[in-house]
């Protein structure tokens, strides 16, 4: 047994040296690849290992939430305290201490310069050794190729709701989507033009035989791939029951029958907001459980959990016409519904027609830019084209000369007034770096780390402000991306996405093909690229926050190399027809995992309906951002929203907070 492992393992090629051992689980290690000649290791992957070890965005393995990133935190929290009296001074004191170097929190600083001037001292602190929070990247270059890819937060959605202040800091960064649009107007269709599809591959473990499927045919000029929709003929083809058949085709069917006859279309949507959608269609459209399999993902990509845990009113809601809603004649949601929150309110709104905005290492194009208007000595070059390439001076983030300063490897394990909260006018905060601890003082500090963590971090908070802290259970998702010599085996497949939801990763794709700059995307398959594979760990059936608790636990358990054999088995089955060898084209391996990812957003299947659809002071994210002293919050998690625009304006709103509780000190003589 133990040699057919063995065996099983170099065909998959994890005994080969690639360009993510160097870190695996994110230590440095003596590998296989670590001992090769310096020669050998370069003409293998194009990366010298010297320079991932020391440069962020070059570590492979494990990668996200990375080994040192969380431990010491995780003790705070399972020790409730922790003795933080030897902590030693750093003499230092700042106008703004933040907390967490994510958008939230590079913008908190961008926001309180803009209003007090350049002149003012800001400390960043992060537990993590890159800034950018989820809007991280990763990138190899392999024989004179830079590729990267997107470690976390992908992309720009719904623009034009952004509002004024989201909208500003944008334009100063200098992003401008109108040219970034008009550089990739004429390869942005690349792989309709090479005739790629979407398709569902059916695993053997679920169907009894793998096989491939693939999906309708897009047209040239066509910016966004169609999701696999099936014809008569390509059912047929499908390893399914003869009742699933015919249960998908009557989906697909866009003259369906009213499955709610005799209620009025608000009786039907307030029986969809809670039910399940997998409810809906299991017991109300009464359709095959495999006929199910099909729709089950619906919902991961932007809650962390499928059709069972997600309403079939969302469902409805983000354009399933198909998935058994359009005999039910809905009435549109209202155009302005939850016009004033941040973010696209998926299932909740009208969906945005925007088309998203996707940069080739996702919104780390953001973090990058926002780093330079920060801290210009540390992001060379002066435009939005040149930030791609460009290599981060690391070693001038946290520079004594800088007005501003980012500390990396740095884990914040409390932050108290000192004095009364009232009166107190400093707070000092308590980092760890380095295994020693070290203690910084701040005339005001904002909290931009996540919401859950908050009250280990300010204990002094009030109860209720604690507890609503505490609702925000964040979403967990892996980011994987998998670094390749080629995409040959995509091209003889015919498809560039891949859809699996019974499978370790529910998803396979080709990353969008986009340019920035220097960064240029594969012009052809014979060229390297990199495949993006995504999984939302959880435990289906149980309530979504237990999901993710089940989820998170998951990954912090799951060692790399499981991660590694478990990317090989699932890209070999389902490209190995169209020759590819997981051992040979595999060249890096990135794993973003992020056990606490998605931001919580409210659902009507677990939340009363005044918080879904309704901008009440009553929901818990209000409760849980209300200002402390001299301690603001910002975050995604304040606007129980995942996406970007949320993270700039909860960080307006709390420097806001800040800014105008020094104003009324001043005004009454107390400042």
């Amino acid at each position: 047994m133990g040699r057919t492992l063995i065996n099983e393992d170099e065909k998959l090629g994890m005994n080969r040296a690639i360009s993510r051992r160097d870190f695996l689980n994110g230590v440095a290690m003596a590998t296989g690849a670590s001992l090769l000649p310096q020669s050998s290791w370069a003409e293998l992957t194009g990366l010298g290992s010297s320079d991932a070890e020391s440069y962020p965005p070059a570590r492979l393995g494990m990668r996200g939430s990375h080994p040192g990133a969380f431990e010491v935190a995780h003790k705070l929290r399972d020790r409730q305290q922790l003795d933080l009296s030897g902590a030693e001074d750093t003499h230092e004191h700042y106008d703004l201490i933040v907390v967490g170097g994510g958008l939230s929190g590079l913008s908190a600083a961008y926001y309180y310069i803009k209003d007090v001037g350049q002149q003012c001292k800001i400390l960043i602190l992060d537990n993590h050794d890159d800034f950018g929070g989820h809007a991280k990247r990763n990138e190899m270059e392999y024989h004179g190729h830079l590729l990267v890819a997107a470690g976390g937060t992908q992309e720009l959605e719904a623009l034009p709701r952004y509002n004024h202040w989201a909208r500003q800091i944008l334009d100063d960064i200098g992003i401008d989507v109108p040219r970034y649009r008009q550089q990739n107007k004429f390869h942005e269709d690349l792989y309709q033009s090479l005739g790629l599809r979407t398709s569902r591959f059916f695993d053997k473990e679920t169907f009894g035989v793998d096989r491939l499927i693939l999906g309708a045919k897009a047209s040239r000029g066509d910016t966004v791939l169609p999701l696999p929709i099936y014809t008569a003929d390509s059912v047929r083809a499908m390893p399914i029951s003869e009742r699933a058949k015919k249960d998908l085709l009557r989906l697909e069917d866009p003259n369906q029958p009213d499955y709610m006859p005799g209620l009025t279309s608000a009786q039907k949507k307030a029986k969809l907001a809670r039910i399940s959608f997998k409810d809906y269609l299991l017991n109300v459209a009464k359709v095959d459980t495999q006929a199910y399999w099909f729709y089950m993902a619906l919902g991961r990509d932007v809650f962390c959990v499928g059709g069972d845990a997600m309403p079939a009113l969302f469902a409805w809601q983000m354009g399933e016409v198909n998935g058994g809603f359009s005999g039910l004649k809905l009435d549109p949601s209202p155009e302005g519904l939850l016009a004033n929150l941040p973010g696209p309110q998926h299932g909740r709104q009208t969906e945005s027609d925007e088309p998203v905005v996707h940069y080739p290492d996702g919104n780390a194009t953001i973090a990058r830019l926002l780093a330079r208007w920060l801290i210009p000595e540390a992001v060379p070059g002066t435009s939005q084209d040149d930030v791609g390439a460009a290599r981060i001076q690391y070693d001038r983030l946290d520079l004594a000369s800088n007005a501003t300063r980012i500390r990396l490897n740095s884990t914040v394990l409390s932050v108290r007034h000192d004095g009364e909260t009232g009166s107190a006018r400093e707070v000092v905060t308590t980092y760890s770096t380095g295994g020693k601890l070290h203690s910084v003082r701040g005339s005001a500090c904002v909290m931009a780390c996540w919401n859950m963590f908050i009250p280990y971090l300010v204990p002094d908070l009030p109860a209720v402000q604690k507890e609503a802290l505490a609702f925000n259970v964040k979403g967990p998702i892996v980011c994987t991306n998998v670094f390749l010599r080629n995409w040959k085996a995509f091209q003889k497949l015919g498809t560039c996405y891949v859809q699996c939801p019974t499978m370790y990763h529910d998803t396979i794709a080709l990353v969008d093909p986009a340019n920035l700059g220097a960064l240029r995307h594969a012009r052809n398959p014979e060229e390297p690229i990199v495949v993006r594979m995504t999984r939302t760990p959880g435990s289906p059936g149980l309530p979504r926050k237990d999901q993710h608790r089940v989820g998170r636990a998951d990954l912090l358990a799951t060692s790399f190399e499981t991660f590694e054999r478990n990317i090989r088995q699932q890209l070999a089955r389902v490209l190995t027809t169209g020759g590819f060898d997981a051992a040979h084209d595999i060249v890096g391996i990135a794993v973003n995992r992020w056990p606490h990812g998605y931001s919580y957003t409210y659902s009507s299947l677990y939340d009363p309906m005044e918080w879904v659809f309704t901008e009440t002071d009553d929901r818990p994210c209000v409760k849980a951002r209300q200002p402390f002293g001299l301690i603001s919050i910002a975050n995604a998690d304040a606007a129980a929203s995942p996406h970007t625009d949320a993270a700039f304006q909860e960080a307006h709103r709390a420097v806001s907070e800040i800014l105008d509780r020094r104003n009324a000190e001043s005004l009454s003589g107390n400042g």
